[in-house]
C-alpha cells in the first residue's frame, strides 16, 4: 500500500469536478440502465432462487457491474507532485456480459491490438454469419457447439477464397493460397436478444509463396452474389455435419441443450425467452414484447453481398483499404462494441423500459418496450459462459501458424513476455467517433493501460496535470471501508456506501420462470 497524502483545501473544492481538459469521472449511478439494474435485480434475483437459481457466472455479473465505477466500493488516488491537483479513479468490474465501460475498455484494447500488432497493411473484408433462430439458444451455452459452427463458417470462407485465388492466379494448388481472419462473437441483436453471430474480418485476398521463398499478398476482386451463396451454402451443409457430431440435428433445435435445461433451468428460460422474442416475467407471459414502429414501412434493400440458405445468412458487402489504419480500427471496434447502447436505453414514466434502434427494420420497428425483469433477463442470455472465447483466430493469425510472424505486423514482438500496468484500469467506454491523436506505443503487455488507450481515443492524457502539466502519481489505493470513507469525507464527497434496494414487497406475487 503506498502512503496517503492529504489534499490542500484549493484542491478540495477541484477534486470531483472536470479537468481542464475535459475528462469527467464516469459516474454510472446516473445512468438509465444502472438505475434498473440497481432497483430490480433483488427482485429479479429472489425470483430465479425460487425455481432453482441463476448460475453463479451470472449472479456474479449483475453484482459487480453494480460496483463497476463506484467510489463507494473502491478507488485509487492520484496526485500531481508540482501543483497537488487530485483525481480519483474508480474500481471496474472488469466483465464481459454487458457492462458498456468495461466491454468498451475492451474494445479499445483488442481494437488497438489489431492494428498495431496483427492486421497487415493489406485489403480486408467484413463478413458476417448469421444462424437460424433455433439454433441460437444452444451456440450461446455451449463453447463446443459454437467453435464447431464457427468452423464451419469460416472453413467455408477460407475454401472460397483459395478456390478463387487459384483460378484467378494460376496457382498448382489451392494449398499454394494461404489465408487469415479474426472473427468476433456477438451474442445479442439491435432488440438485445438472444442472437449468436459471428463477424468477422477477413484478408480480401490471399499470400502466396514466391520462388524465391518469400510470401506475397494478392488482392482478389469483390466477391459475386454467386461467390457470396456458395458460402452460405457450405456453411450450412458443414453445419449438419457439426450437430451430428455434436449429438443434435436441425430437427431437434426446438429443445435446449440438456445441460442447460436441467442444471440451470432458470438461464434456459432466460434463454428461450430472448431468443423468442417473448416476455418472460413481464403482464402477459409467452406474449411477443411490444415494439414501436414508424408509420411508413421502410423499403428493403436489396444488397448483392447477402445470401442465405437453410437459414444460414452471409453477408460480404464492407472491404477497408488495409493503409487506412484509422478506419480499420474503427472497424475493430465495431466489430467488438458492446452489446446495450447507453444512449438508446430510457426508462418511461410507468416503469418500462424503451430501447431504441440504430436503425429500423425492414418492416418499421423502431424500438421495443421492456418490463424491467423482462429486460434483466435479456442482460443475463447476454453474458457468456465461462471460458467462452469472444475472438477467434483463423489462418495465418492463428497461434501455431507456421507463416504467423511473417505476416502480423508485430511478428515476433507479439510473443514476448507481458507486464503489468501501473494504474488501475477501467473508466471510461471507448467513443469510435472521438478524436484519434495517436500516443506512442506502450511496451509490450497482455492489455493495454487504461490512461494510454484514454489517450488514444479521447485525447485526454489522465497522466499529465491539465493544470500545471505536472505528473501524476498513484498515491494510495483504498479498498477497504474505512480508507474509502477517509478519501471521500476528505474531498466532500461522502463516506456512505450506495442505499441497497430492497427485495420485493411482501405480498406482491411472483411469476414463475417458464
Amino acid at each position: 500500500m503506498l502512503a496517503s497524502q492529504e489534499a490542500s483545501p484549493a484542491t478540495q473544492c477541484r477534486f470531483d469536478q472536470a479537468r481542464d481538459d475535459g475528462y469527467e469521472r464516469r459516474r454510472p449511478e446516473t445512468t438509465d440502465l444502472y438505475k434498473v439494474v440497481a432497483e430490480h435485480w433483488p427482485a429479479f434475483r429472489a425470483r430465479a432462487e425460487e425455481q432453482g437459481g441463476l448460475p453463479r457466472f451470472v449472479e456474479k455479473e449483475f453484482e459487480e457491474y453494480l460496483s463497476c465505477g463506484i467510489l463507494e466500493r473502491g478507488l485509487a488516488r492520484l496526485l500531481c507532485g508540482v501543483c497537488g491537483q487530485e483525481m480519483v479513479v474508480a474500481y471496474s468490474c472488469k466483465r464481459r456480459g454487458f457492462c458498456p465501460s468495461c466491454i468498451g475498455r475492451r474494445m479499445s484494447d483488442v481494437a488497438a491490438h489489431l492494428v498495431d500488432e496483427i492486421l497487415p497493411e493489406v485489403p480486408m473484408r467484413h463478413w458476417i454469419c448469421s444462424l437460424p433462430w433455433r439454433l441460437r439458444c444452444a451456440v450461446g451455452f455451449d463453447r463446443h457447439l459454437c467453435a464447431g459452427v464457427l468452423g464451419a463458417f469460416s472453413g467455408a470462407l477460407e475454401r472460397s477464397l483459395r478456390r478463387r485465388a487459384k483460378k484467378a492466379f494460376g496457382l498448382r494448388s489451392v494449398e499454394q493460397a494461404i489465408t487469415g481472419a479474426v472473427t468476433f462473437i456477438q451474442r445479442g441483436d439491435s432488440a438485445l436478444r438472444l442472437n449468436p453471430h459471428y463477424h468477422t474480418i477477413a484478408l480480401d485476398g490471399v499470400y502466396v509463396r514466391g520462388e524465391d521463398g518469400e510470401l506475397r499478398f494478392h488482392p482478389l476482386d469483390p466477391p459475386s452474389w454467386e461467390d457470396v451463396a456458395q458460402v452460405a451454402a457450405w456453411t450450412y451443409e458443414k453445419l449438419t455435419r457439426v450437430l451430428v457430431h455434436h449429438g443434435r440435428s436441425l430437427e431437434g433445435l426446438d429443445e435446449l441443450p440438456d445441460a442447460l435445461a436441467s442444471e440451470h433451468p432458470v438461464l434456459a428460460s432466460c434463454y428461450g425467452a430472448s431468443a423468442g422474442d417473448v416476455q418472460l416475467l413481464g403482464e402477459k407471459p409467452g406474449e411477443r414484447v411490444d415494439r414501436l414502429t414508424s408509420p411508413v414501412l421502410l423499403t428493403p434493400t436489396i444488397s448483392d453481398a447477402l445470401a442465405e440458405v437453410g437459414g444460414v445468412n452471409v453477408h460480404a458487402k464492407v472491404s477497408v483499404d488495409g493503409k487506412d489504419r484509422e478506419r480499420v480500427e474503427k472497424l475493430c471496434r465495431y466489430l467488438a462494441r458492446p452489446p446495450v447502447a447507453q444512449d438508446r436505453l430510457s426508462l418511461e414514466p410507468e416503469g418500462m423500459v424503451r430501447y431504441d434502434f440504430k436503425a429500423a427494420w425492414k418492416d418499421g420497428t423502431r424500438a421495443v418496450r421492456l418490463h424491467p425483469l423482462d429486460f434483466l433477463a435479456r442482460l443475463a442470455a447476454l453474458v457468456p459462459p465461462p471460458r467462452f472465447h469472444m475472438v477467434r483466430y483463423q489462418g495465418c493469425f492463428g497461434a501455431r501458424s507456421k507463416v504467423r510472424d511473417e505476416v502480423v505486423r508485430g511478428g515476433a514482438r507479439s510473443k514476448e513476455p507481458v507486464q503489468l500496468e501501473l494504474l488501475p484500469e477501467c473508466e471510461d467506454e471507448a467513443d469510435p467517433s472521438a478524436a484519434k491523436n495517436q500516443p506512442s506505443r506502450p511496451a509490450r503487455s497482455s492489455r493495454h493501460p487504461w490512461a494510454y488507450l484514454l489517450r488514444r481515443v479521447f485525447s485526454v492524457d489522465v497522466e499529465t496535470c491539465a493544470r500545471c502539466g505536472g505528473r501524476m502519481k498513484l498515491v494510495e489505493i483504498a479498498n477497504d471501508q474505512h480508507d474509502i470513507a477517509r478519501v471521500l469525507a476528505l474531498h466532500g464527497l461522502g463516506p456512505d456506501p450506495p442505499v441497497e434496494v430492497d427485495p420485493m414487497p411482501v405480498g406482491q406475487v411472483p411469476l414463475a420462470f417458464a
